[in-house]
C-alpha cells in the first residue's frame, strides 16, 4: 500500500482538475458528500469540459428526499450537475428515500449490473472522527467483506439520520482513490489514519481503507496537515 500526503495552496482546485481529467476521459467517478467538495464541484462545473461520456455515483447518501437540504445528491446537482446542464453526465443516485436497507440492496444491485463495474476515481472526505463515507468509528458495517453498500441504521455523528454508504470493499476496488481534506480541525484525523506510524482500527475507519488498496493519495491544506510532515 501507499498513501501520498500532497499539501497543496488550494485543495479544491487541484482536486476539480482531476475530476474533469476523469470526466473527458468518459471514467466512472464517485462524488463524496458533505461541505468540504463544494468549492472543487463547483470549479469542476466552470471548467467548460462536457462530462457528457461520464458517470457519476455516490459514496453514500442519507436517508432523506433527494431536494432535502441534507442530502448529498442535493448539494452535488446544485454545484455541479445542474450547471453542467446538457453537458452532464450520467448520475446514479442512491435513494436514499426508500429507507437504508431498500436503498443499499438496490444500489448493490445497480453497481453489480454496471457494465463498466470498476470506479476510475473515488472521491472521499475525512471526518475529525475519523469517519469516511458513513463507515463511523466501531460500526458493524466497518467488518462487512461481501457487500458493496449496507444501510447504517445509526450514524455516528449529525445529522442523526440513518444512512446509506459504500462498504470499505467497494471503495477499495476503485482505481484511483482520493480524500480531500481541509481544515485543523481533521490534522488528528488526517495523522491517524494515514499519517507515520498509523495503524488500521476501526476507531478511524478511513485508517482501514490503506491495506486493502495499492495507493491513495490524500489532499490537504495546511491547516489539515498539521500534524503529518507530508511530501509538498
Amino acid at each position: 500500500m501507499s498513501v501520498e500526503l500532497r499539501v497543496v495552496e488550494d485543495p479544491a482546485a487541484t482536486c476539480a482538475e482531476l475530476l474533469v481529467d476523469v470526466a473527458a476521459a468518459g471514467g466512472q467517478i464517485v462524488l463524496a458528500g458533505g461541505s468540504t467538495p463544494r468549492a472543487a464541484y463547483e470549479r469542476a462545473a466552470s471548467a467548460g469540459t462536457p462530462w457528457s461520456r461520464a458517470t457519476v455515483w455516490f459514496g453514500d447518501e442519507r436517508c432523506v428526499p433527494p431536494d432535502d437540504d441534507r442530502s448529498n445528491y442535493a448539494m452535488a446537482k446544485a454545484t455541479l450537475l445542474d450547471p453542467l446542464g446538457a453537458a452532464g453526465p450520467a448520475v446514479k443516485r442512491i435513494r436514499g428515500e426508500l429507507g437504508p436497507s431498500a436503498a443499499a440492496a438496490e444500489y448493490e444491485e445497480e453497481l453489480r449490473a454496471a457494465e463498466t463495474p470498476r470506479l476510475d476515481l473515488l472521491l472521499l472526505g475525512l471526518g475529525p472522527d475519523g469517519h469516511t463515507a458513513s463507515l463511523f468509528p466501531d460500526q458493524e458495517a466497518l467488518a462487512e467483506r461481501s457487500k458493496l453498500v449496507v444501510g447504517v441504521e445509526q450514524p455516528g455523528r449529525e445529522p442523526l439520520v440513518s444512512r446509506v454508504t459504500l462498504t470499505l470493499p467497494a471503495l477499495a476496488s476503485a482505481r484511483r482513490i482520493v480524500f480531500l481534506v481541509t481544515g485543523a480541525e481533521k490534522a488528528n484525523a488526517v495523522a491517524a489514519a494515514f499519517g507515520p506510524g498509523a495503524k488500521p482500527e476501526p476507531h478511524v475507519p478511513a485508517s482501514l481503507l490503506p491495506p486493502l488498496t495499492d495507493a491513495i493519495t490524500v489532499l490537504l491544506d495546511a491547516p489539515a496537515a498539521g500534524a503529518v510532515r507530508p511530501e509538498s
